[in-house]
């Protein structure tokens, strides 16, 4: 048995704290005197929680940018990166779910690199070489560090790798550095109660995707098999008291805790096709990355069974029914939650198939499925059979 296991840059994980408290906490110990604040419009301009963190912080926050994009196209990103040159902050604190996290990560590199056009930062993406190798560009340490505090299950706060969508290819990009990511981590519940339910609920089923993807993956190991198969069953159980109590605190905060141990595979292991064609139904499509997941990993599961049956098995084990399938128990936990179980339950249209099986072979995690995809037509298989 051989491997390697590379941890996040990732000081330290609060959870349960009241989220202003701990934020004011965190810049205290880490000397923070410049803080800027990243969220979404609808936390910052019909909520009062990024205000109760302005309040907390007071004259130490100089600067606010609300306006992060969905599927973060990388003008928006390039807006942000000005936006926090001009403050020079020496602490980036980021609420929200998966859009603000990614466009902080990826304006850091934009900072680490002195990036200043969509071309520039186009040099930073993750390739695909024709082998099927990765080519992953070094990117140098940021200036400024980021605190997150997420308010959906996408697991993006547990990850040194982001997203952005290049508009013109209409191909989601990944990019990666080693200090991109959350230095530190902040689990309210309290704070998600605002999350509408359909996206707490799908990024839910995101966050079993990680969880599921690692499990099977062709580089699984020990570590994220314990980790991401207790999580598995934490966020199954959870999600599912939250779909029947969405003011569940305590529910909520066990999904937040399986969003952490089921990340423990991003970035380490290889993903497979769910993840990867799911990022391309949001390039071309506009599909969020919660639904992907509900439309597609149990399709995934049972294209790659062949390959990783032994795998599988280890799912349905977790999910508590040993003699199901794993893409059986998937599909019934979708329809559990409430969520779109098909390509059409979420307007994906078949003239939009092929755009999406040429932008998927570019994808990293489509070239890591356990079952080799060698060619667009094999997207094509998997989309129809998600159709």
């Amino acid at each position: 048995m051989q491997g390697r296991y590379e941890f996040l840059a990732q000081d330290r994980i609060i959870y349960g704290f009241p989220a202003a408290q701990a934020v004011a906490e965190t810049a205290d110990a880490q000397g923070a005197q410049r803080v800027f604040l990243v969220t979404s419009q609808t936390l910052s301009r019909k909520t009062g929680e990024i205000r109760k963190i302005r309040d907390v912080l007071g004259p130490r926050c100089v600067g606010l940018f609300d306006e992060c994009i969905a599927h973060v196209p990388r003008e928006s990103v390039l807006r942000a990166a000005d936006a926090v040159r001009r403050a020079e902050p020496d602490l980036i604190v980021t609420v929200g779910g998966g859009t603000p996290i990614d466009t902080v990560k990826i304006l850091l590199i934009c900072l680490a690199e002195g990036v200043q056009t969509e071309d520039e930062l186009g040099e930073f993406r993750i390739r695909v070489r024709e082998d099927g190798s990765r080519h992953v560009p070094k990117v140098g340490r940021p200036p400024v560090r980021q605190v997150v505090l997420p308010t959906t299950l996408s697991g993006a706060e547990f990850s040194a790798i982001g997203g952005a969508t290049d508009t013109r290819r209409k191909v989601k990009d990944l990019y990666a550095g080693r200090e991109i990511g959350a230095q530190v981590v902040i689990l309210d519940p309290a704070l998600t109660v605002h999350t509408p339910e359909w996206l707490w609920l799908s990024t839910g089923v995101r966050a079993v995707d990680h969880a599921v993807e690692s499990i099977c993956s062709r580089t699984a190991q020990p570590f994220t098999d314990a980790t991401c198969l207790h999580g598995l069953a934490m966020l199954a159980r959870s999600l599912r008291r939250t779909k029947s109590d969405a003011q569940d605190l305590d529910a909520r905060l066990e999904s937040q805790v399986g969003v952490w141990l089921a990340a423990a595979g991003l970035g380490r292991v290889d993903l497979g096709a769910s993840h990867g064609i799911g990022h391309e139904l949001g390039a071309v499509a506009g599909v969020p990355h919660g639904h992907t997941s509900c439309v597609l990993l149990h399709q995934v599961l049972r294209y790659n069974r062949e390959i990783n049956a032994a795998r599988q098995q280890l799912v349905s084990n977790a999910l508590g029914d040993p003699a199901a399938p794993a893409g059986d128990l998937i599909e019934s936990l979708v329809r559990a939650l409430g969520m779109p179980l098909t390509l059409r339950d979420v307007g994906v249209r078949r003239d939009q198939f092929d755009a999406v099986a040429s932008a998927s072979m570019e994808n990293v995690f489509v070239r890591g499925n356990p079952r080799p995809i060698r060619s667009p037509q094999d997207i094509i298989d998997i989309l129809n059979m998600a159709w």
